[in-house]
């Protein structure tokens, strides 16, 4: 189907596996990269229908003249896939201040800055898609990653009041709560953050060289996910949340029966906190 796209970060990894893929199905695609070297890459896999945009996520104006830009210049945006981020992999204690405020600028505030670039043409246009592209880890807590899956629950959040309140304008929204997947996430895409408190080796060193021997083995293929999306996209019934990978889907029901066991253990004292109510 001939749509327009705009897809953030499609230098590679799960960016670029959107790409192909709404090129192979006959769409335009706008691709932001960080780095020029990059733009005459991306459009030599369609020419005239895989455009470059030179883009920084963390820059409201560079991001508000990119948007404005493709509007006038290329034509209306039907769906935003905002992909543009990064992997933060440390221990909270470990973790520096300015690190962690770089992934939210990245990972929160750069998504929401696109977002909010796209959403007045779609509003009125009364139509039109935004997926986000967030992880398991932003729908269960694990481990070594707190400050990258913080960013990832936050963007799940905003994504299911954005839902909420675009329903009526009839554009759609989708969180895609990503599983393992075949990229350079894990590789040279993440930052690791030094180890500097020996009495985290027990728990942490045993994650990290996991994470570090899987990297180029995942069971997630980008292809697929990115077919799912144009799956979804055609839909009469989007889902708000989309998650995608079997170790994804294994992980966050084992965080939700966790919360559901707490729930249940804990409900008298939960509701005993409301006024007493007059019979």
């Amino acid at each position: 189907m001939n749509r327009t796209f705009l897809i953030t970060g499609v230098s590679s990894g799960l960016g670029r596996a959107f790409a192909q893929e709404a090129l192979a199905d006959g769409s335009l695609v706008v691709g932001t990269v960080r780095d020029p070297r990059h733009a005459e890459t991306f459009q030599a896999l369609a020419p005239g229908r895989a455009v470059a945009r030179v883009m920084d996520v963390t820059d409201d104006h560079s991001v508000a003249t990119v948007v404005e830009d493709i509007e006038q210049t290329i034509g209306p945006i039907d769906v935003l896939i905002s992909n543009a981020g990064y992997g933060l992999e440390g221990t909270v204690e470990e973790t520096a201040m300015d690190d962690a405020r770089r992934q939210f600028d990245v990972n929160v505030f750069g998504s929401v800055a696109v977002i909010k670039a796209v959403l007045p043409h779609m509003r009125q246009r009364r139509r039109g898609h935004i997926f986000t592209v967030s992880s398991m880890a932003g729908l269960t807590a694990l481990p070594g990653v707190a400050f990258y899956g913080a960013s990832k629950f936050a963007m799940e959040g905003i994504a299911a009041s954005l839902a909420q309140e675009v329903a009526g304008f009839g554009i759609h929204v989708t969180s895609l709560a990503l599983g393992s997947f075949r990229t350079d996430w894990a590789g040279r895409s993440m930052v690791r953050v030094p180890r500097t408190v020996p009495d985290y080796d027990y728990l942490f060193d045993p994650i990290r060289g996991a994470r570090q021997a899987k990297d180029g083995k995942q069971a997630g293929d980008p292809a697929r996910a990115a077919r799912a999306v144009l799956h979804v996209l055609n839909s009469d019934k989007p889902p708000v949340h989309l998650v995608l990978g079997s170790d994804a889907v294994r992980l966050v029901e084992e965080g939700r029966r966790r919360l559901a066991d707490d729930l249940a253990a804990w409900s008298d004292l939960s509701i005993s906190t409301d006024f007493p109510t007059n019979d």
